[in-house]
């Protein structure tokens, strides 16, 4: 197999390659000259950048070169600085070259010398390898041990890629699963979605500042979340300013431009003095804007300016004013369809905060992440309040069964705590019995029949069209996945013009199985189930003009 070139990238040491005068030069170590001396280093060519002042040493060194290593082409590559010491300078100044010098990496093997120069341009050398503008290893040498003058003293090879190192691969590894355990507040989670979840998040949490999306129920777990992506970034020394957040559905009229982006003195009525607002508050560090979906259209277009541009002008003013800060945005909303309550998100806004996306699952879908949830929430427990509280095996088994497999925990982590705070209180002597926890139960069941089955029941925002047809106690009378199902019929119907064209929508797969398919038969019948028939659904809310 033919052996691939090896290219060395040096910078002349003015002071380390001269040596000395005449012969006794060789009697000194001379980096550049004695890395090719070295017999199982052979440097094919070797690429030496130099200032045109000192042309007269780049000669010696290169005749030099040429009598211990005949075999080493050297390549004279004249660079200039006026100021070695200036890093913008240097670093600019090798980039150029970096950037515009002929790599072959299908024949040839680079090695970046930084044994010579200024410690500026050592630095920099340095940082252009990591970043991969030098697609190269750090070529490092040192001088012989006292009583071994005039010998070529010793080198090594550093790849930056340490993933390579075991030691450091190891250390990098359990940073890491801290850094995964910080933002699970310490908690053993076994969802195996969930925590795929957090191993990405805290990849781009590390990695990224551009804004991310925390999507998922209310209770879920976002703001909690957002906290510990900033404080993982600040312990990281990648934030100094503060965390700042706002519930977005707290925010109306005037007081939301005011409260995100400030305001000065007079602006408007009230304004008796300037005020700051939220997002020049969060300079140089976490802006949480819970809820985002609730911004109005004002907001979301100068909120889209502040994230592209990092300048906004407060209202009433009539000079813009900087604020570099990393967004993190939460809803419980869908953004990209909306709703038939809320005026549609901008696009282009969207499009900006979603370029990460997390969506938080409900605890219902994490079953297996209750009993540790449960156990976090004892501990936390203990801490606030000084004393101990603990379950009885019984009374234990029997709230994990009902957590697991009964209880639909609409409001998510919330009602969890919820129950535990109000069993933990009522502990006699610090244990949770059976009784305890029957009570609880119970008091559980009682709430999720109120709010029928789990699913809102009574409340407008959830299944309103079919709330609006067939009254609440539908929500109590049906099953959840009739519910879902029936909900979504009747939202076709509503965007349709006939039952037949409902029924085409409707049944679009099935349809193409069936010799002669009767969608609006299939669909009248389905209605039907449930007492309702096409001119009812038509005249309902929502439904377009003309359609009965």
């Amino acid at each position: 197999m033919k052996r691939r070139k090896l290219v060395v990238i040096a910078l002349l040491g003015p002071v380390l390659d001269r040596g000395g005068q005449g012969e006794k030069r060789w009697e000194k170590w001379r980096p550049t000259v004695d890395i090719c001396r070295h017999e199982d280093l052979l440097i094919d060519r070797l690429e030496l950048l130099c200032e045109p002042s000192h042309a007269a040493l780049e000669r010696t060194v290169a005749a030099d070169i040429q009598q211990i290593s005949p075999d080493t082409r050297v390549n004279t590559c004249p660079i200039s600085f006026r100021n070695p010491w200036d890093f913008e300078e240097v670093f600019g100044g090798l980039h150029d070259f970096a950037r515009t010098y002929d790599f072959r990496l299908d024949d040839e093997d680079y090695l970046v010398h930084i044994t010579t120069g200024t410690h500026v341009a050592q630095i920099c050398l340095f940082l252009l390898t990591e970043s991969r503008h030098f697609p190269a290893r750090l070529l490092q040498s040192s001088p012989p041990p006292r009583g071994e003058r005039g010998q070529p003293g010793r080198y090594s090879i550093i790849d930056l890629d340490l993933s390579r190192y075991d030691r450091l691969a190891s250390r990098f590894r359990e940073e890491r699963a801290d850094s995964l355990d910080f933002l699970k507040s310490g908690i053993h989670t076994q969802s195996r979605m969930f925590n795929e979840l957090i191993a990405k998040l805290e990849r781009v949490a590390i990695r990224s500042r551009e804004p991310i999306l925390l999507t998922g129920p209310t209770g879920a777990g976002k703001s909690q979340l957002a906290r510990k992506i900033y404080q993982l970034r600040q312990a990281r020394r990648q934030l100094t300013g503060p965390f700042v957040e706002v519930n977005c559905a707290t925010l109306r009229g005037n007081a939301a431009m005011s409260t995100l982006f400030g305001h000065v003195k007079g602006a408007y009525t009230g304004a008796a003095r300037d005020r700051t607002g939220l997002l020049r508050m969060a300079d140089g560090g976490m802006l949480f804007l819970d809820e985002i979906g609730e911004l109005g259209a004002d907001e979301q277009a100068m909120l889209l300016r502040a994230i592209e541009d990092k300048r906004f002008t407060p209202v009433g003013a009539d000079r813009e004013v900087e604020s570099d800060f990393q967004l993190i945005a939460g809803t419980n909303r869908d953004l990209v369809r909306g709703d038939d309550q809320k005026p549609r998100f901008r696009d282009d806004l969207l499009a900006r905060i979603n370029l990460w996306s997390f969506r938080l699952p409900s605890l219902r879908e994490r079953p297996e992440d209750i009993e540790p949830n449960l156990d976090y929430e004892l501990a936390e427990w203990t801490r606030k309040h000084g004393t101990r509280v603990t379950f009885n095996k019984e009374a234990r088994t029997r709230f994990l069964r009902f957590a697991t497999d009964e209880a639909t925990w609409p409001g998510n982590f919330r009602d969890l705590n919820a129950a535990m705070t109000r069993m933990a209180t009522l502990a006699p002597g610090g244990r949770i019995d059976r009784a305890t926890v029957d009570e609880e139960i119970e008091r559980l069941q009682g709430s999720q029949r109120a709010k029928g089955n789990g699913d809102g029941g009574g409340n407008p925002g959830v299944y309103p069209r079919l709330q609006a047809l067939l009254g609440p106690q539908a929500l109590v009378d049906l099953d959840r996945f009739e519910l879902a199902q029936l909900e979504d019929v009747l939202a076709v119907c509503s965007r349709s013009t006939s039952l037949s064209a409902a029924g085409r929508a409707l049944f679009a797969a099935s349809r193409k199985r069936k010799k002669n398919p009767n969608d609006a038969d299939r669909l009248r019948k389905y209605l039907a189930r449930y007492g309702l028939d096409w001119q009812t659904v038509a005249q309902s809310p929502g439904a377009p003009p003309g359609s009965f």
